[in-house]
């Protein structure tokens, strides 16, 4: 979700208040504290009490190997106001395994242990320390093991992404693999993977065994995935969706890279061709276009 899911993306996704939270697209933490401009720079909800317009706390991602760095910079997060924190042992990027970030860790379930207590240990008790994981690097073998280190390192709740890095977002999702793991653990566990309906939603439930869900891609694809889950809402039309499209840009705009609103439509384009026909036209349209005005031309003339 990195390079999509940014400040402007959880205003049009969060604006029905369906979701618990929200969290922000991931932050590497490396060898040195990040500063407040840089986090401010992630997650300008950090200025309103860390919470979307539509009231949505928005809990700071941080992903890396380094537990006293993580540490560190979780409490800098708390301090300036983070709601909670969300801890990424589920990137399967390969740029990002080949530093040691994300799921390859997952190999390794002390490291991973280690990393979830320092965080717990430098934020504040009443701040939630969230942590995401997937079944494994290659294989389940430590899916288990996993879960039971993080719960024990005192992590408030555990996502877990129904496949191993291996199998990257090939369908299909093993919920019934979260099933295996809730039997192990008391902590609450929020299932996510392959869930791009309220028919997989509830489906996703009753598989995992699990009251929550975690939804992703899902919601790039079906804007208000989560009301239609959550209030039984009526998907919405093209139409709709492309004034979220504007909504977005217009929010973008001010950014110094004059290409990044051009490419974020696109990258979110991909993502709406699952749900909508006429996403795959509008790709087409846009495919070779850089200018942001000259986009926005084309969704107001042939779209709304």
């Amino acid at each position: 979700m990195e390079g999509v899911i940014d400040f402007a993306m959880r205003e049009q996704l969060t604006a029905g208040g369906s979701y618990d939270h929200a969290v922000t697209e991931f932050i590497r933490v490396n060898d040195h504290l990040l500063s407040k401009s840089q986090f401010i720079k992630y997650a300008p909800e950090l200025l309103r009490g860390g919470r979307t317009v539509s009231g949505t706390p928005v809990y700071i991602q941080l992903l890396g190997q380094d537990k006293n760095w993580m540490a560190e910079n979780a409490n800098r997060a708390a301090m300036l106001g983070a709601p909670g924190i969300d801890l990424n042992f589920g990137c399967p990027a390969k740029t990002v395994n080949n530093h040691r970030g994300g799921s390859i860790l997952l190999t390794e379930p002390s490291t991973v242990h280690n990393i979830v207590r320092e965080v717990r240990n430098a934020v504040p008790k009443d701040i939630p320390v969230t942590v995401k994981m997937r079944l494994g690097y290659e294989d389940k073998s430590l899916a288990i093991e996993n879960a039971l280190a993080i719960e024990a390192a005192g992590a408030t709740s555990l996502a877990i992404h129904a496949r191993t890095k291996a199998e990257g977002y090939k369908p299909p999702a093993h919920w019934h693999w979260i099933a295996k793991i809730k039997k192990h653990v008391t902590l609450p566990v929020v299932a996510n993977g392959e869930i791009w309906s309220k028919e997989d939603a509830m489906n996703c439930i009753r598989e995992s065994e699990c009251m929550d869900i975690m939804i992703g891609r899902g919601g790039l694809s079906l804007p208000n995935l989560s009301d239609v889950i959550k209030k039984d809402a009526d998907p919405l039309s093209w139409k709709e969706t492309c004034m979220l499209l504007v909504q977005y840009a217009q929010a973008r705009r001010d950014v110094k890279n004059r290409n990044l609103v051009p490419n974020r439509i696109k990258q979110w384009c991909r993502y709406l061709m699952r749900q909508y026909n006429e996403a795959d036209t509008f790709c087409k349209e846009i495919r070779t276009i850089r200018r942001y005005e000259e986009i926005m031309d084309i969704i107001n003339r042939n779209y709304l």
